[in-house]
């Protein structure tokens, strides 16, 4: 469809008004969309892609990957531990690690399959009721579970600042968390405030609507 590639270069072109987009990863959060939505993006380059259910997931991704093994595939939704042995499966990040029994639950898993993801740590940075994640007090100890007891490969921190608030402070508060913890990857910002992310060191934005549209 000439909408998404036009809504996708006016991203890039946004992007790279001020910063690079090379060091930029943009994940397609294709979530809801079908495969006429997707295709134009996959068919100039474009490899990172976001589902945030399991089930669409696997029925929608699973045959593109087999074709197209550079298609990198992200969960951006909160994983249940009885859907980890299919995720592992087909997804390549999980952006939402965030407890120990579901840390636990993957590391069995990964020894199963023989097979590495690579993991963002759910902050819950407004330590939101509502919303998962670790607290930031916990987040230096549970990091240590993961990495230096699972031996799980965590390559930042993740987090969703509360809707109703300006996201810079908490982008701010998750990035310097992130470089107190040495990790290079950083994921924060979706379609409404990507720009404000990066400024603090997102190094993955995670964008849906500005690039397929409202999802009905």
């Amino acid at each position: 469809m000439t909408i998404v590639l036009k809504n996708y270069n006016n991203l890039i072109l946004n992007i790279n008004q001020k910063y690079d987009s090379k060091k930029i990863n943009v994940i397609a959060v294709s979530k809801t969309f079908s495969l006429d939505y997707i295709k134009p993006l996959i068919d100039i380059g474009h490899i990172h892609f976001g589902e945030n259910k399991v089930q669409e997931a696997l029925d929608k991704w699973t045959e593109i990957k087999k074709k197209n093994n550079k298609i990198k595939l992200h969960m951006v939704g909160r994983l249940q531990r009885n859907k980890v042995k299919k995720s592992l499966q087909l997804f390549d990040y999980i952006h939402s690690l965030d407890n120990i029994k579901l840390a636990d639950t993957i590391a069995k898993e990964e020894e199963k399959l023989n097979r590495k993801l690579k993991y963002f740590i759910q902050v819950n940075v407004g330590a939101e009721e509502q919303k998962s994640g670790v607290s930031l007090s916990n987040a230096s100890e549970f990091v240590y579970h993961c990495v230096e007891k699972l031996k799980l490969d965590v390559i930042g921190l993740m987090a969703l600042p509360p809707q109703s608030s300006d996201p810079t402070k908490y982008f701010k508060i998750v990035s310097d968390l992130n470089n107190k913890l040495k990790f290079k990857d950083l994921s924060l910002g979706m379609s409404a405030d990507y720009i404000e992310a990066i400024k603090y060191n997102s190094t993955f934005i995670r964008v849906g609507s500005i690039i397929f549209g409202n999802r009905s």
